[in-house]
């Protein structure tokens, strides 16, 4: 096929993307012009706390299934084989967690924003931290969300790279600013129907035009593309069951436990139960999500193996590669090429949206009206949609930025966006599970989480390189991966270079784990915080859980599992947490009933499952 033959769409297909970006469009501007009409930070950020299970666990499926992930795993499959498959074993307890620990703790405290946690059971030094890292982490991911799909789809169909950038920038930031969160929600619905329908598209096309599902299977099976369950229990191995299967748990917590992108969506269910119910409705269709992209890499390497293309692309990136791959199965029908891209940018319109508007929340519960507790609230609404706004246009900066730094900033900016999330499920799980933790040790845990996982992460940056499989499609593939193991068994990394061979997929764990480390340690040396001092509903009974076979004083002692009911006096001895206008203040409508939620908090929390 002529590539230059892939630098023109149809009528058609330029329709259906314009739809896209107008039906977007449309939804934002539905919800700006009914009910409350955004009047209230309420309703513009958690959607009046009225959404169905359905329409939440649809938008957190699509929160971070980005543009990155709808042409990076088929890009992972293609170069790597179908071990990375396996990370869907980690959605198991990835999701259980979130479902029956974190969506209790923050729906019952009634918070708008995750890390007003932070200050209810630390301090607002923590908080406002906390809400630093997240910003960060937030903006250099959004920024490559945005750049991404530009960048690819422009090197294979001549979209011109910086007017794409700019619809779907803008697009998303109109929306997102006029609807709030329920636009963003119905939004999130409708691109998740458009991206499995694109992906599906696709599959279906590819198996047809490679000669069907047997000829697919013969040729990466004889491409040795099919992994089977590797056990090493070697943690520098780049993939394995344990690194995607354990590893990949804490990666799946860092997301759907205390993200606030997705804390914002659980808070935004009606009941705590719709909230539960949403994430175990997300499994099925992350796991189909999946499932679609590693089976679009399979059939990519059955139609290109043995073949180079990088000569017929305007950049060797493999995120290319897949695109080239798409036009090269669609061309020639009217309409699907079209789907496919408005596929593509439903991911990224709705990844970066959740960040707008999850950034928007923070900045402004955690840092704007702790300074300002006097502010109206139609002021605090109109400065959260300038917020919104904001971040939308240094969305677009930031994809300037990638831009100028080049290809390979992505993967950079990736690794970034997994160090980040680590030291801050870190923190959450120092507070929740660990009664003695302090502010003092909850601050030196994270900066020491922080600094150990960008030296772990710019060192493997610096040092390490990526073996990706042989791409023959013939038995002669298993003689060349037989010599390629031995040669790289015969050059192991040594010393520090081999801390820095880690697993990507192990960063969120081992930074986990060094902010509970070191937060405990700190705790431990300057004064552990007692039991009775600690906020009614803020911590959950971890280790009385899992040491139950201990005798009960031995319990009370070493897990402090006594009931915090009985330490209901605790707020009044610590007026900082609690007096008006340090931003802790739950929302308006809500102060009457503090009382009886704490009441009931420490007896649901400690004594009664999840959900009732």
């Amino acid at each position: 096929m002529d590539p230059s033959d892939q630098k023109f769409f149809t009528v058609i297909d330029y329709v259906i993307f314009a739809v896209l970006l107008a039906a977007s469009m449309g939804i934002g501007l539905y919800y700006a012009l009914s009910g409350g009409r955004q009047r209230t930070t309420q309703e513009f950020l958690m959607a009046d706390r009225s959404m169905g299970c359905l329409p939440v666990s649809l938008s957190l499926i699509a929160s971070f299934q980005s543009a990155v992930a709808i042409i990076g795993v088929p890009a992972e499959i293609y170069t790597h084989g179908t071990q990375y498959w396996f990370i869907g074993c980690a959605y198991i307890l990835g999701l259980l967690i979130p479902a029956h620990i974190f969506i209790p703790v923050f729906y019952r405290l009634r918070v708008s924003s995750a890390y007003q946690y932070l200050e209810l059971r630390f301090s607002k030094a923590v908080r406002i931290c906390g809400t630093l890292t997240f910003i960060f982490q937030m903006v250099i991911y959004m920024g490559v969300c945005v750049y991404t799909p530009a960048f690819a789809l422009n090197a294979v169909t001549g979209f011109e790279l910086w007017g794409t950038v700019l619809a779907t920038g803008l697009v998303c930031t109109l929306y997102t600013t006029l609807g709030g969160l329920k636009a963003v929600i119905w939004t999130d619905v409708f691109q998740t129907v458009v991206m499995f329908a694109g992906q599906l598209a696709v599959i279906v096309v590819g198996v047809q035009k490679t000669g069907g599902v047997a000829d697919v299977w013969r040729k990466v099976w004889e491409g040795n593309r099919i992994s089977g369950l590797d056990l090493n229990p070697d943690p520098t191995e780049r993939h394995t069951f344990w690194t995607l299967g354990v590893g990949g748990v804490f990666l799946m917590l860092s997301l759907y436990g205390v993200n606030q992108a997705q804390v914002q969506r659980y808070l935004s269910s009606r009941t705590e139960k719709e909230a539960v119910r949403s994430c175990y409705m997300v499994f099925p269709s992350l796991q189909l999500a999946l499932a679609l992209s590693c089976v679009m890499g399979l059939v990519m390497f059955a139609r290109y193996c043995g073949e180079d293309h990088s000569d017929k692309l305007a950049s060797s990136s493999r995120d290319a590669m897949v695109i080239y791959f798409v036009m090269d199965m669609l061309h020639g029908l009217p309409g699907l090429p079209g789907l496919f891209i408005a596929c593509l940018f439903s991911a990224a319109l709705s990844t970066i949206s959740s960040a707008f508007n999850s950034l928007a929340t923070v900045t402004m519960e955690d840092l704007i009206k702790p300074q300002y507790p006097a502010m109206t609230e139609a002021r605090a609404t109109l400065l959260s949609k300038v917020l919104a706004m904001s971040y939308g246009l240094l969305c677009l900066a930031m994809a300037y930025l990638t831009h100028l730094m080049g290809d390979s900033v992505l993967q950079v900016a990736l690794k970034i966006f997994g160090m980040i999330g680590g030291p801050i499920l870190g923190l959450f799980c120092l507070g929740m599970f660990f009664p003695w933790a302090n502010s003092i040790g909850a601050l030196v845990g994270l900066c020491a989480g922080l600094v150990v996982a960008f030296w772990l992460g710019i060192g493997s940056i610096l040092t390490r390189s990526t073996r990706p499989l042989p791409l023959e499609c013939s038995a002669n593939a298993t003689i060349a991966i037989q010599t390629a193991f031995n040669n790289i068994t015969l050059s192991q990394p040594s010393g520090l270079k081999r801390f820095y061979s880690l697993s990507y997929m192990w960063y969120s764990g081992f930074n986990c784990t060094t902010v509970i480390l070191i937060g405990l340690i700190i705790s431990f040396l300057t004064g552990p915080t007692k039991e009775e001092d600690v906020m009614p509903g803020t911590l959950y009974p971890l280790l009385g859980k899992l040491f139950c076979f201990l005798p009960e004083h031995l319990k009370k002692k070493l897990c402090c599992v006594t009931p915090l009911g009985q330490t209901l006096a605790a707020p009044q001895r610590q007026p900082s947490q609690h007096k008006e206008g340090n931003g802790l203040a739950f929302p308006q409508e809500d102060r009457s009933s503090l009382e009886e939620r704490e009441s009931f908090l420490p007896e649901t929390l400690v004594g009664k499952p999840a959900v009732s």
